[in-house]
């Protein structure tokens, strides 16, 4: 794989919160080429000096720093295909992403992307190399600006319950429609969770920020 936005994270994380390095920064070489991954301030941590147990916040964000990833039209035969798929009869708007070929849908709203209910073995007859992306417009009342979901069957995930690399595509296409470079976006997955993305159109680049629990450790022989 390309690129893993859950081994960056994690991997981030702990060499952070371990102290096994100096610098707030740290480069991650990849198959997409350097990752990027910051230690950003929380203010709202910072401040916030009662904590549930009465430990010590985790006080900074992580900020992964991905490319971005362009979508182009989507000139397949097989639309009937993903939407049998998906378990949909119409769409707003289909894609697929430049990088990793993504099917990239866009749903008339973002209840109809939680409310989802897809064929798995259906979506591995469809095209597109890795999985499907599906996202739709978040209610103004939300506080979000959009929905997604990550569908990957064919490498043996059905669902990805927060894909960091879908987010590259989805902040490039969101940005376009939307006119902003800055969101609050919503995986609706089982799991669920919430991302704070920017869009650097310059050099297009996506920053992703969010926060890791350490939830197991243990040790390996060699």
């Amino acid at each position: 794989m390309e690129l893993c936005g859950h081994a960056a994270l994690a991997a981030a994380h702990t060499l952070f919160s371990r102290g096994l390095v100096n610098s707030n920064t740290i480069e991650f070489t990849t198959l997409s080429g350097i990752l990027i991954a910051k230690k950003v301030p929380d203010v709202k941590a910072m401040n916030d000096s009662n904590s549930q147990n009465g430990e010590a916040q985790e006080c900074y964000f992580i900020e992964l720093d991905f490319p971005a990833a362009p979508t182009a039209d989507f000139n397949f035969s097989e639309v009937s295909l993903i939407l049998e798929a998906l378990g949909v009869s119409s769409v707003v708007d289909m894609k697929i992403t430049t990088t990793c070929e993504d099917i990239f849908v866009v749903l008339p709203s973002a209840k109809s992307v939680t409310d989802l209910q897809p064929k798995f073995d259906e979506m591995k007859k469809c095209p597109g190399t890795r999985g499907i992306i599906v996202s739709g417009l978040a209610p103004p009342e939300s506080g979000f600006d959009f929905y997604s979901r990550f569908f990957c069957p064919k490498f043996g995930v059905n669902e990805d319950p927060v894909c960091g690399s879908a987010y590259c595509a989805l902040a490039t296409y969101w940005s376009q429609k939307l006119g902003k470079c800055d969101f609050v976006a919503y995986a609706a997955s089982p799991r669920s969770g919430i991302l704070n993305i920017h869009l650097d159109e310059q050099n297009q680049r996506v920053q992703l920020r969010g926060k890791a629990i350490t939830v197991m450790q243990g040790s390996l022989l060699v």
